[in-house]
């Protein structure tokens, strides 16, 4: 088969990379130059994707496009009415992910109860609106690329906090381009969310159930980052997915929906709360589902645009992933003088399949090293599997344990809050089914 992957940062590259060793031609255009050096050495890039749709068009039916971000399903979708076979999104998951009050709506329109939310594009009105009316919120910018350090989980009751920080950006605003954000209510629960991949028409059956830690620190302290670790399984999910992203079908096939989509939620006594859409494959989350997945991914998105079959077949049990990083992440300011370039290395006794289970973002091939790259210090992520969470959480700090890279950093306590609460609150709440692992 022929891929040809487009992003920004090339976030897939593991993905590419096992493609291309399972023989298929890949070719890969990144957007961002600061990230053009990613997997340098070890894929074929291109500087522009447009030039490649001839040699794809020429492998017909063995032709895939696969779009990594969610702000480009218009070109998505004028592809697909030039006659390829695309695997990403659509305009409407664009919208769906970076206009958070429309992904609210739609999930209103679906019958779906959700928090109280404001949308702002002034400091001064959210002002206003927090002295009017004080409470613990949730502060979330639009837009698919906005920095996610920027957003920010209201900790004071009476809302002082986001109050001040309101302030803060109102003095370092910028004069040109307001700003885009919503005001959210707070909803104590348990944060999970909910996945799957859609072929065009339907959803394959394979759901997943995931539990993201956001912060950077253990113990859930310090910035929210893209994601520092996730537990994730395929078993249980199918009544919250009956109640999310099912009813949900229609719409994503009359837009021409075809990838993988996610919702993140709240679930506590009260019932579901949806946060907001991933309308894109996951970063790291495409890498631990994969752990799961009993099939390679040339098979899984071969099946998408064919749309001969619903199959996802995977394991039982949880796939864990810890994601390593160097300074400066989660920002990428110094990064140049810190850790670009830092060798990385592998301590004796690791196998073929510990190595499968690592999945790099940020290197390149330098010789015979392999280097840190790209421009904010996301190594990768290594992966572990197990009956149990404890298992699996076991399982990828062995494979963790393996890197050697200078001033390398992750979190320590990946799955505990899962193993410890989530999962049994869950089952506790009615919301996992009898396939449902029993920790």
């Amino acid at each position: 088969m022929r891929f040809l992957g487009i992003g920004d940062c090339n976030d897939l590259a593991s993905m590419y990379g096992g493609l291309a060793s399972q023989g298929h031609e890949v070719k890969v255009f990144i957007g961002e130059p600061d990230y053009q050096n990613v997997y340098r050495g070890i894929l074929e890039m291109t500087a522009n994707w447009r030039q490649e749709l001839a040699w794809l068009a020429a492998a017909k039916e063995e032709g895939v496009v696969i779009f990594e971000t969610a702000d480009s399903g218009a070109q998505q979708d004028e592809l697909r009415r030039a006659g390829f076979q695309v695997i990403g999104g659509s305009a409407l998951g664009d919208r769906l992910e970076a206009d958070r009050e429309f992904g609210q709506q739609a999930l209103r329109s679906i019958g779906m109860r959700t928090a109280k939310s404001q949308s702002f594009r002034s400091y001064e009105d959210a002002t206003a609106f927090l002295k009017c009316q004080p409470g613990r919120y949730v502060l979330k910018f639009n837009g698919a690329n906005m920095p996610r350090t920027r957003n920010y989980i209201g900790q004071l009751e009476d809302g002082s906090d986001v109050l001040a920080l309101m302030a803060m950006y109102l003095h370092q605003a910028p004069t040109t381009d307001p700003p885009d954000f919503l005001l959210m209510q707070y909803m104590p629960g348990i944060e999970v969310g909910i996945g799957a991949y859609f072929n065009g028409t339907q959803f394959l059956e394979g759901v997943c159930v995931d539990f993201e830690h956001k912060r950077f620190f253990q113990g859930d302290l310090g910035e929210l980052t893209g994601e520092m670790g996730t537990v994730v399984s395929y078993r249980g999910a199918e009544k919250l997915f009956q109640a999310t992203l099912a009813p949900m079908r229609d719409v994503l096939a009359q837009s021409g929906y075809c990838g993988y989509v996610n919702v993140n939620l709240i679930v506590n006594e009260q019932g579901i709360w949806p946060l907001e859409f991933t309308s894109r494959f996951g970063y790291p989350g495409f890498a631990i589902c994969q752990t799961l997945h009993t099939e390679p991914w040339d098979v899984l998105l071969r099946r998408m645009v064919k749309k001969d079959s619903l199959a996802l077949p995977t394991k039982d049990g949880f796939a864990v992933g810890v994601v390593l990083t160097v300074p400066p992440f989660p920002y990428s300011l110094g990064y140049d003088d810190l850790s670009k370039g830092l060798p990385i290395c592998f301590r004796p006794g690791m196998t073929q399949a510990d190595r499968a289970a690592l999945h790099f973002s940020e290197v390149e091939q330098m010789g015979q090293q392999l280097v840190t790259s790209g421009a904010t210090g996301y190594v990768g992520v290594a992966t572990g599997w197990g009956h149990s969470i404890h298992e699996a959480v076991v399982d990828a700090y062995r494979i963790a344990s393996f890197v050697v890279v200078p001033n390398l950093r992750y979190r320590l306590d990946i799955g505990h809050r899962v193993a410890a609460h989530d999962w049994q609150a869950l089952r506790a709440l009615g919301w996992l089914g009898d396939d449902a692992p029993v920790i």
